[in-house]
């Protein structure tokens, strides 16, 4: 199942003080449920940029953490840096990850500039998505005259904040104003080139990126810069949407290389900027021999580029994320200049390791079994049975799979990559489920390490056994109804892919129906232990004709399976 995921980039207006940063840190992580990526200080600049990742409630709770200490250690009357700012807190961007959109980030980074304006009298503007008015979408237009200008503008209608709007006092002159926004992820790229010249490094950069270039008389490189009636250059846009791009010479490697920030993965993903700058670059003469990634990138990015790269090659995209992640390293060339550790790359890994859970699905098939039979009550048949239809689900997405690059059915091929795609996405819920069924249990083991000496603690004890055992019956239900959905899959493989594995898709068919009575008898025997019998009977009676179901469909399967072997 995928998680939420947002990260947040707050802007601190103090770059020398390690104790001050120290302290900021600190608040955000003591918050909890958010994982501290980086914290870069820059003195010159007198700036902190820290970068943090977790679940929305627990990131908006940590930055709120971290713009009340701000406020407590920064005081604005004594800043001076090169960089613009207007607070203490000065900018705070929500930025979507996974199983989140840009605009669930904009509703959350509203309330949080609301909150931070209400309990923290810190006056706050709302910038990019989270906008109000399309002028402020512009972070400039917020920030205009920077903090020495907040006397002024908090009173004036027009340039007054979105929240916190009042007349400049001592303490908006200590923590000045903050912009919270959300935006989409940026990512940071370079790519590399066989050449060692910057010129013709910028003149790719210039063909590609959103500005483009100045358009000139006569020559186009030397040629007077044509200009409009106000006086600006006439520009020529390049051929990237949200992007923006240059040509340097990096000594370390060698080489010359086009560095660009692409500002929205959605309008210009990574696998199309690399394309096209392979395209722009070989009507230069020049090659991209490779692709670097600045700083990290979330997991859709290269997800996104694999599966882009295997359709051009009319391969399946049904297959294994890490194979997908593989496919996307090699087709861009992420490890040209150094091997691309996708675990110490891409956020959501990041994250995963830093959880360091010991989850069933991790361990071999040896230790799992060995597990199963130990004296432990968990993992136990709902376990197994999730397990079991994640194998069905695994048979007919690997039918799908080779009946996808059969020789001579190529052009059926995106028709079985679909099949494997669903698959995959019923093999993924139903191997999450696997962990899930146990940890549903061991809550209920939880409830009974509960106290009982008090009338109140005998209550809140009862009130927790029954939420336990609810859940408990709801897990093995959701067991069922994702097994069910192997179903589809398995019959059409027996039935129209690859004839030399129909007996593997009526393997997965067998599977699929075990998994299917066998969460059936962990909702019974879980819902036996219901007070509310209504809510009880309701469970049994679907789990009940999604078993009978599943006997109907696999007959169906194993009917096609036995004529086409017969």
């Amino acid at each position: 199942m995928e998680k939420r995921i947002v990260e947040c980039v707050p802007n601190f207006s103090e770059g020398r003080d390690k104790e001050a940063i120290r302290q900021i840190t600190t608040a955000i992580e003591a918050a909890g449920g958010v994982r501290v990526l980086d914290v870069d200080p820059g003195e010159a600049t007198n700036r902190t940029v820290v970068t943090f990742v977790g679940d929305p409630e627990s990131v908006v709770e940590a930055a709120f953490a971290g713009v009340k200490k701000a406020a407590e250690v920064i005081d604005m009357r004594k800043h001076h840096g090169a960089h613009p700012r207007m607070g203490a807190t000065d900018v705070l961007p929500l930025i979507p990850i996974a199983g989140i959109t840009l605009e669930e980030c904009a509703a959350l980074a509203r309330k949080l500039a609301e909150r931070i304006a209400d309990e923290l009298r810190i006056p706050t503007y709302c910038y990019e998505a989270a906008a109000f008015t399309p002028e402020r979408r512009n972070l400039a237009v917020c920030r205009q005259g920077e903090y020495e200008a907040l006397p002024e503008r908090m009173t004036r209608r027009e340039d007054a904040p979105d929240f916190g709007a009042r007349p400049f006092d001592e303490g908006v002159a200590r923590t000045g104003a903050t912009a919270v926004g959300a935006r989409d992820f940026l990512i940071a790229v370079n790519f590399n080139l066989n050449t060692t010249s910057t010129r013709r490094a910028n003149a790719i950069a210039f063909d590609v990126r959103e500005k483009g270039r100045p358009v000139r008389e006569g020559n186009p490189v030397t040629g007077k810069v044509v200009k409009d009636a106000a006086g600006n250059p006439v520009m020529q846009p390049g051929t990237l949407k949200a992007t923006k791009a240059i040509g340097w010479f990096i000594e370390e490697y060698g080489i010359a290389q086009v560095s660009m920030n692409i500002t929205d993965i959605s309008v210009t993903p990574l696998h199309v900027a690399f394309d096209e700058v392979c395209r722009k670059a070989d009507a230069r003469g020049v090659r991209v021999t490779g692709t670097e990634i600045v700083g990290l990138v979330p997991k859709r990015a290269l997800l996104e580029a694999g599966k882009y790269f295997l359709r051009k090659q009319h391969r399946s995209t049904g297959i294994a994320e890490e194979e997908i992640v593989r496919i996307a390293v090699k087709s861009m060339g992420l490890d040209d200049l150094k091997p691309f550790a996708a675990e110490e790359k891409v956020i959501e890994y990041l994250l995963e390791a830093g959880e360091q859970n010991n989850r069933l699905i991790d361990m071999t098939c040896k230790a799992f079994a060995e597990e199963t039979a130990s004296e432990s009550p968990a993992p136990g048949g709902g376990s197994i049975a999730a397990y079991m239809g994640a194998l069905g689900a695994a048979l007919g997405t690997m039918v799908a799979n080779l009946s996808s690059h059969k020789a001579g059915w190529d052009d059926r091929w995106e028709e079985f990559s679909d099949r494997a795609e669903q698959g995959q996405a019923v093999l993924a819920e139903l191997l999450h489920l696997v962990d899930e069924d146990t940890a549903a249990f061991n809550r209920i083991m939880a409830v009974f390490a509960m106290p009982k000496s008090t009338d109140e603690e005998k209550v809140a004890r009862s009130a927790a056994l029954q939420e336990a055992t609810l859940y408990a019956t709801q897990v093995p239900l959701r067991t069922m109804q994702a097994a069910m959905r192997v179903f589809p899959l398995v019959r059409a493989m027996a039935a129209e892919g690859n004839p030399n594995s129909v007996s593997d898709a009526g393997v997965g068919a067998l599977a699929a129906r075990s998994a299917v009575l066998g969460a059936c008898l962990n909702v019974k025997i879980n819902a036996a232990g219901l007070k509310d019998r209504a809510v009880a009977e309701r469970l049994i009676a679907e789990a009940d004709s999604l078993a009978q179901e599943a006997v109907r469909l696999e007959g169906e399967v194993l009917g096609i399976v036995e004529q086409k072997i017969g």
